[in-house]
């Protein structure tokens, strides 16, 4: 049984938290499943908005889906939540991402 398999087993089991919904979003980022990626991530967050790893997926999986403005303020939300809980390498890892996102848009 795979990992994805495992998760969504566990799901069906009522199971929901914030950690499985991030641990399905990965998974299914990893397949390339963006969509389910995405749906997954923003449940975990709707769990723990201050979950700094689900907002970097989030972020990472919407970028790759091409929908950049979306990720763009996915990053800005989850370096506030970052910050707010002193989580500093991962504000600072979503503060690279963002610029990136910011010069690609701005057609650099």
């Amino acid at each position: 049984m795979s990992a994805l398999e495992t998760f969504e087993k566990l799901l069906a089991q009522g199971k929901d938290n914030a950690l499985l919904r991030y641990s399905l979003g990965n998974e299914c980022l990893k397949l390339g499943r963006v969509d389910e990626a995405v749906a997954h991530l923003k449940a975990a967050l709707a769990f723990d908005p201050r979950y700094s790893a689900a907002w970097k997926t989030l972020g990472k999986a919407q970028h790759e889906s091409g929908a950049l403005a979306e990720a763009l303020e996915t990053y800005r939300q989850g370096i506030a939540h970052a910050e707010a809980k002193g989580d500093i390498q991962a504000a600072k890892e979503m503060s690279v991402f963002a610029r990136r996102i910011d010069k690609q848009l701005a057609g650099g």
